[in-house]
């Protein structure tokens, strides 16, 4: 990187610096332009006035003034004192007062005479075939153009040209010029003008601009600190949306809809640490409580507890119980943990209908005295029959427990729609109040710690079957009513008939 893009790397404008920088370049560009366009027309435009009036004065020239032998004899002489005099005599042929103007004739056989040099500027020649092709458009009556070029010392004249003599056969060119240093001095004076006013146009639109450049960009910088205020605490701030300038708006846009993703973001984020807080505090309670229970009756076993065979009994059936349950635990976190990161799912086409009711023997078991009543409609899907067979087991286990044994009825229904598969769990029980109903499948999750302790498990079937459901792209619900029914709803798409 080269020094002076160092500086400029190190040293950045702002903005509204360089969008006024860049408007004036631009401005004086087109100012530039327009002068230089000016410039070359209003000098043609002069040229071509200039041409038109000599062209009226040549033709205005009395033909004595280049042909002494046809001068008057009687003409009165003009005082030789008179320095205004338009003529006078000097040998056979008139003395022509031109200031600033030269004229010349050119024969048809290429001789060339200076008429006004003694009082006048000295005549530019061309070289004779210029002459020869001007003289060739007279005698075709086509127009001569007038032009520009130097006479030997050098100064720039514009000249045109008038035959003499007969129309049809002219017997020469007069050749009338004029110095163009008052036309460059008009044309001077004109772009000084220009420039100027250029200069105020441009000192003018400065003072103009910048309020204006201010109001333009005051929503932008509004926007900045905004931006400046905002944080991972402070994300609810917004960004008008209309502020009438359609890349702004944009921009603003834009902000609103990265402000809100990162704010999903942080919440999910929160809600993430906190559930995680919240399951690894749950987990080593649930983990806690069997060990402590197994450490307790291994301490009772050393003090001498081990020689009475009631006490021992009594012991390992109590450790062996709170084994299965840590077992079952760790086995419910593993399939969380793989439902988690990538499910596992062995689809295959299943019978809903007969897959319930080969679990039938093994749910009247599990009702323990419950009344169960199995409604199973035809319903062929794609599925993972293992899986779906663990959330029936999952919803009917946690119907089990929250129903009487007496008066327990539970409900168990496979039915479909057009293109999902639908089961239904519904019970009798106590109900679930509405403000557990959103939390029902998150992990840990008891409505009532001291009953679930003994009777419940550890708050993790829901989650699972939750887990499976979406791992089917299915989903759960669940609807309840205290004192009177609650029905969990599964279903997901994948009906073949």
């Amino acid at each position: 990187m080269s020094f002076r893009n160092r500086i400029r790397a190190s040293r950045p404008t702002s903005l509204r610096t360089q969008l006024l920088s860049r408007s004036l370049l631009v401005l004086a560009i087109l100012l530039v332009l327009i002068g230089a366009l000016q410039y070359v027309l209003m000098k043609n435009a002069l040229f071509r006035n200039q041409a038109e009036a000599l062209s009226l004065q040549v033709r205005s020239i009395p033909v004595e003034m280049w042909e002494p032998d046809r001068m008057p004899h009687n003409r009165p002489s003009v005082p030789n004192n008179d320095a205004h005099a338009d003529n006078s005599r000097q040998g056979d042929r008139p003395l022509l007062f031109l200031p600033n103007m030269s004229l010349a004739k050119i024969a048809t056989n290429g001789s060339y005479t200076d008429l006004a040099s003694d009082n006048g500027l000295s005549a530019p020649q061309l070289a004779a075939e210029a002459y020869t092709s001007i003289l060739e458009q007279f005698k075709e009556r086509r127009p001569v153009p007038y032009e520009v070029i130097d006479d030997a010392q050098g100064t720039e004249q514009i000249v045109v040209f008038r035959p003499y003599g007969s129309p049809n056969s002219p017997s020469g060119i007069l050749q009338l010029g004029m110095d163009t240093q008052p036309l460059h001095a008009v044309l001077l004076r004109q772009l000084l003008i220009f420039a100027v006013l250029a200069l105020l146009a441009m000192a003018g639109g400065i003072a103009l601009y910048l309020p204006l450049l201010r109001k333009t960009l005051n929503p932008l910088s509004r926007m900045v600190e905004t931006v400046e205020r905002t944080d991972a605490g402070n994300l609810a701030e917004r960004f008008p949306a209309m502020q009438g300038q359609q890349e702004i708006d944009r921009l603003a846009q834009s902000f609103n809809g990265m402000l809100e993703r990162l704010e999903d973001a942080f919440e999910a984020e929160r809600e993430a640490k906190e559930q995680m807080r919240r399951f690894i505090a749950d987990a080593s309670h649930e983990l806690r409580t069997p060990l402590t229970s197994i450490h307790g009756f291994l301490e009772v076993l050393g003090r001498g507890a081990a020689d009475n065979k009631d006490q021992l009994h009594a012991a390992l059936s109590s450790m062996h119980g709170e084994s299965k349950r840590m077992k079952k635990l760790v086995e419910d976190l593993l399939l969380l943990a793989k439902l988690d990161r990538k499910p596992e799912l062995h689809l295959q086409d299943t019978r809903l209908d007969r897959l319930l009711l080969e679990m039938e023997p093994h749910l009247r078991m599990l009702a323990q005295g419950r009344n169960v009543t199995i409604q199973a409609a035809v319903v062929l899907c794609r599925c993972d029959p293992d899986k779906i067979k663990q959330v029936i087991y999952n919803l009917f286990h946690n119907a089990v427990q929250h129903t009487d044994p007496a008066t327990g009825q539970i409900t168990v229904t496979v039915d479909k729609t057009k293109d999902h598969a639908i089961l239904l769990v519904s019970d009798n029980g106590a109900g679930i109040p509405k403000e557990h109903l959103p939390h029902l499948f998150e992990r840990f999750y008891r409505i009532d710690e001291s009953r679930t302790r003994q009777h419940g498990g550890a708050g993790l079937g829901l989650s699972i079957t939750q887990s499976i459901m979406n791992a089917h792209g299915g989903q759960m619900s669940v609807d309840s009513t205290v004192n009177q029914e609650t029905v969990f709803r599964a279903e997901w798409p994948g009906i073949i008939l």
